[in-house]
């Protein structure tokens, strides 16, 4: 058993290089984390491996296009196997979904770090979001088969509840906040009203997020670089901790490193950071 949590981190980085050189060097020297889950990572493994140091083994799933998403994982201890593939033999996920198997205190844990299409409502990229949901949605009960303890996280690009979105009212038909996203999120850890909500509802996933702040707004993990959203807190929770029930139930924390200021942000999401008493 480690004498402390696991301590599992998600960030999209808004690319990797361009987050270091704004300071998440320094946030990542002083967080202790052993796994972290990254998204647009948007640089090559040996970028990555440059910034984080030899101490990091990297795992990285670059997208299809040069410079454009990209998911890794970069854990203290090397994974025992790891998986990209996502969904039917036609579609393409690159740089949108890596798992990883890690031992940890002799029992299998399974990391999933993704980054879910932003999409745009009524046209082809809404369609490749709902195909990678479908997708989604097909791959969990099999990672829950295949280890208790699973989490999958990153940045989602679906605010599941009213509570996600400061202005909800006006997002209700922009991609993100649609309606047929949101029954995705329902499916996955159990539709908002039920008695069940987030307790093993629907697959029986649950959001790290509502277990620790309830039914509160945010906290946000995302907010736009224009006009004032940072400073008036006018943000989106986008970014997920969704873990199996028995994952969950070893939880121990859950914060949102939001920054202090905005000349402070490394990013336009924070990090999620979870410890897990595994």
């Amino acid at each position: 058993m480690p004498s402390k949590p696991l301590r599992i981190a998600t960030i999209n980085t808004n690319g990797i290089r361009a987050a270091f050189r704004k300071g998440m060097g320094g946030w990542l020297e002083t967080r202790d984390v052993d796994i972290l889950a990254i998204q647009e990572v948007r640089a090559s493994t040996e970028d990555i491996q440059e910034l984080l140091g030899e101490e990091w083994d990297i795992l990285h799933d670059p997208a299809t296009a040069k410079g454009r998403a990209g998911v890794a994982i970069a854990s203290r201890h090397r994974a025992s196997i790891h998986r990209v593939e996502l969904g039917s033999d036609d579609f393409d996920s690159a740089g949108r979904w890596l798992e990883a198997d890690y031992e940890v205190g002799g029992k299998i844990i399974t990391v999933v770090s993704t980054y879910v299409h932003s999409g745009e409502a009524d046209t082809p990229k809404q369609v490749e979001k709902y195909k990678f949901l479908d997708a989604m949605e097909a791959r969990l009960p099999q990672l829950q088969a295949h280890s208790e303890y699973a989490v999958v996280m990153g940045d989602l690009n679906v605010g599941h509840r009213t509570l996600d979105i400061k202005n909800w009212k006006g997002n209700v038909k922009r991609a993100g906040f649609l309606p047929k996203e949101r029954e995705y999120f329902d499916r996955f850890v159990g539709a908002e009203g039920d008695a069940d909500y987030n307790a093993g509802a629907g697959l029986g996933w649950v959001d790290m997020g509502r277990k620790f702040h309830g039914d509160v707004d945010g906290p946000y993990t995302w907010w736009s670089w224009r006009g004032q959203a940072f400073d008036n807190d006018s943000g989106w929770r986008i970014d997920y901790q969704l873990a199996t029930p028995a994952l969950a139930a070893t939880a121990t924390s859950y914060a949102v490193d939001r920054a202090a200021a905005y000349d402070e942000r490394w990013s336009d999401h924070t990090p999620v950071v979870v410890d897990y008493a595994i």
